[in-house]
This record gives structure tokens, sequence and C-alpha cells, in this order.
């Protein structure tokens, strides 16, 4: 898999309370600057511009995985896309005295865990930064 990480990934610095300790004063922290959004159409163009197949041939499949994916994770199942990486649904619920007070109005809010893959992760270490002044 050829890997392009030439180009440097914008920082800013901000300051910010930590909401735990509000008495204690704020700290500096580096955030990433998103320079914009990627969508499936973009992905399908771009995919399609490097191979023979068409871009709406590409969205079709990239739309199937999306609703394919929901399906399966909606089924309790972990979903692992080679080298993106395992995406999983997860809960956050409130404790309960007792197993028997337990129900799905523990539930505080769902949400979708992300893994990396290894290529990934390898991928992550090799990014270069910049801090914008």
């Amino acid at each position: 898999m050829n890997l392009h990480n030439s180009l440097s990934i914008s920082l800013k610095i901000q300051e910010r309370i930590d909401p735990s300790r509000r008495d204690e004063p704020a700290k500096f922290y580096v955030q990433a600057i998103q320079t914009g959004k990627t969508d499936l159409r973009r992905l399908a163009y771009l995919i399609s511009s490097q191979s023979t197949v068409r871009q709406a041939d590409c969205l079709a499949v990239l739309d199937g995985l999306v609703l394919n994916m929901m399906d399966e994770l909606s089924q309790g199942r972990a979903v692992e896309l080679g080298d993106i990486g395992t995406f999983r649904v997860a809960v956050t619920s409130n404790g309960s005295a007792t197993p028997e007070e337990v129900n799905v109005s523990n539930i505080r809010f769902s949400r979708l865990n992300y893994r990396p893959s290894r290529v990934f992760k390898k991928w992550l270490k090799t990014l270069n930064f910049s801090i914008m002044s």
C-alpha cells in the first residue's frame, strides 16, 4: 500500500481549562486543524481515477459498504475492514445497585468505536506536523 504523507498536518495552539479541575489555570494544547471534509462521492471519484472502475460503480460499492456495515453492527458484530481497521458499537450506561435493576434505560448513549489497523497505526507514526502561528 502506497501512503502519501509528504504534506504536513497543521496544528494550532488552543488554551483550555480542564473541566475536572476548574480551579487550576488553563493550559495550552496543540490541536489538529481540519482543512476540509471528504465524502463518499469524492472517495468514489478518487478511486475511479486510480482504476478502470467508473465513479458511479465506486459510489455504489461505497454506499453498499455503509449500509452493510450498519446492518452488521446492529446485529452486534464487529466490522473489520482489512487495512482500515475495526468498527464496533459501544455504550455508556448508568450503574445500578443490583443486576435486576439493569435495563436498556440505563444506557446514556451509544457510539461507534474504531480501532485502526497496524497499517494505519504505522502510518500515523510517519506523519509530519507543523504549528501554525
